[in-house]
């Protein structure tokens, strides 16, 4: 299954992006910032955004996980 590494809006929060700042300027919906909050799938349109607020890799931000 495929998981977060790491706290996705802790690290826009690091790059500047609040919540009041991502909802104010409409870079992800309520939805996405959910999903996000929740460790939830989100598509590939959200993750290019996520990669290019941060400048993170997708494998910076999610990996891989066998399940037993």
């Amino acid at each position: 299954m495929i998981i977060y590494k790491i706290d996705v809006l802790n690290e826009l929060k690091k790059h500047g992006y609040n919540t009041y700042k991502i909802k104010k300027e409409k870079i992800f919906n309520q939805t996405q910032m959910q999903k996000m909050r929740n460790g939830e799938k989100i598509t590939f349109e959200t993750l290019n955004k996520l990669c290019e607020l941060t400048e993170l890799q997708p494998g910076d931000i999610l990996e891989y996980r066998k399940e037993i």
